[in-house]
């Protein structure tokens, strides 16, 4: 049998509504980084066909202009659709646990709220806001799909 590479394909898409402001910091050499979650409901009906929902939080990180773009215009009850890729982080707690989340490090982030209409000479802003220098922080070897290594 034939040596198979598994594709590498990590790519996440989710709808829904802040639930708090972000938090907004930059990095030691000036990154600017942005953090926030999101609440994603799911609606279904149940055995007894009675309509249910569930709700999924999900922890957010967006860099550079679009950390920017997110600490100018969200706020707590914003609606996003977030486009990005799942990464995990290890830390230590002040217990000296260590800790490991999932988070999205978003790739595009479309405001879905609508703008009060105020007349504008610059016309009108972009909704959606995408981190131009994502595929910088890929090693090679991320970008790499040869099928024959």
């Amino acid at each position: 049998m034939a040596d198979f590479k598994m594709p590498e394909l990590n790519s996440v898409v989710v709808a829904g509504n802040l639930t708090k402001d972000p938090v907004f910091r930059q990095t030691t050499n000036g990154t600017p980084v942005v953090n926030f979650s999101i609440a994603s409901n799911r609606r279904f009906r149940d055995k007894n066909d009675e309509w249910k929902e569930d709700v999924c939080y999900v922890g957010i990180v967006a860099w550079n202009r679009l950390a920017e773009s997110c600490r100018d215009k969200l706020r707590k009850g914003n609606a996003v659709l977030v486009d990005g890729e799942l990464q995990s982080r290890t830390f230590r707690t002040e217990d000296g646990m260590n800790r490991t989340i999932v988070e999205i490090k978003a790739r595009r982030i479309q405001f879905l709220n609508k703008k009060p209409v105020v007349a504008s000479e610059e016309g009108d802003e972009p909704t959606t806001f995408t981190d131009d220098n994502f595929d910088q922080l890929l090693t090679s070897e991320d970008t790499n799909l040869d099928s024959d290594k």
